[in-house]
């Protein structure tokens, strides 16, 4: 990015805050959005690579095979599109928590039957990130197949940068224990929007930036923050265990602290409280 497209952390937050999207709190389900790293100045964690699903895991008459030149477009669907309208919204950022602008993202996905078309572009399509590291996708919640859970597939690319191939989920989907690809990083936070559905994810890919000298920005809304701690333990806990089936709101102690679960599921070597911030809540 030159000089004029640089912006502070304080002006990513207020521009994040004229989206609608800054409180990671008001959608639920997902993971702490980036953005909240980008208050904190903490170094972003990076968002992990996913395997692209062109070799269909099982058999299956449609796989989710990348086609590339997909047309530029923000919008997937057309006014007989079936399915439940969803829009996704987010930021591409770098290491330093600054916005990626005119990042490349390529999006593809199955239709409401869990079929992909493969003979011409529809729900395919890419766009670039705006001066500020926005973009806004405009598709379906996409239907379900064998073998795979709900899902949708992004290329991502910093302009002159190597491409991240990842996918996004949705949170609370039966399906996310058995999926042997599913990641919860990458978990989506979403919220029903009337008879739509919104969601949102913020990208972080491995692009060395210049942080900016502009002193971390403070918030006096507590709910932007992280939950406040509790020196308590949990009460009813019981000690985090994989294998272990926990419903959402059980609360469990690990190395000494209290989590609260935040969605249903069986847990994972690999997937302890702290690991897993879509999973788990720090008390």
């Amino acid at each position: 990015m030159d000089e004029d497209n640089k912006l502070s952390r304080k002006t990513v937050l207020k521009a994040a805050l004229a989206a609608g999207v800054v409180a990671p709190v008001a959608l639920v389900g997902g993971p702490a959005l980036a953005r909240t790293t980008v208050a904190s100045g903490k170094t972003p964690e990076l968002t992990p690579e996913c395997h692209d699903g062109d070799a269909p895991t099982i058999a299956q008459t449609e796989g989710p095979y990348f086609k590339p030149n997909s047309p530029e477009r923000t919008s997937l669907v057309t006014p007989g599109t079936q399915g439940t309208r969803l829009t996704v919204s987010g930021f591409v950022f770098g290491l330093a928590c600054q916005p990626i602008a005119r990042a490349l993202l390529d999006f593809w996905q199955a239709d409401v039957n869990g079929n992909y078309d493969n003979s011409g572009y529809t729900f395919r399509g890419h766009q670039y990130t705006d001066d500020q590291g926005r973009f806004s996708l405009s598709t379906i919640v996409p239907g379900l197949y064998p073998g795979r859970t709900r899902h949708i597939h992004v290329k991502v690319q910093a302009p002159g940068k190597p491409i991240l191939t990842t996918q996004l989920y949705f949170p609370n989907e039966p399906r996310n224990n058995t999926d042997t690809i599913f990641d919860p990083r990458l978990l989506m936070t979403v919220r029903d929007a009337g008879t739509a559905k919104e969601a949102a994810f913020d990208f972080v890919l491995n692009v060395r930036q210049t942080p900016t000298s502009t002193s971390n920005p403070t918030t006096s809304n507590p709910t932007t923050s992280n939950p406040p701690t509790s020196t308590s333990n949990p009460p009813g806990g019981t000690t985090w265990a994989a294998g272990t089936g926990y419903s959402a709101g059980v609360r469990v102690t690990y190395s000494g602290r209290g989590y609260v679960c935040l969605q249903a599921h069986t847990a994972q070597p690999g997937w302890e409280p702290p690991n897993t911030p879509a999973l788990w809540r720090a008390e």
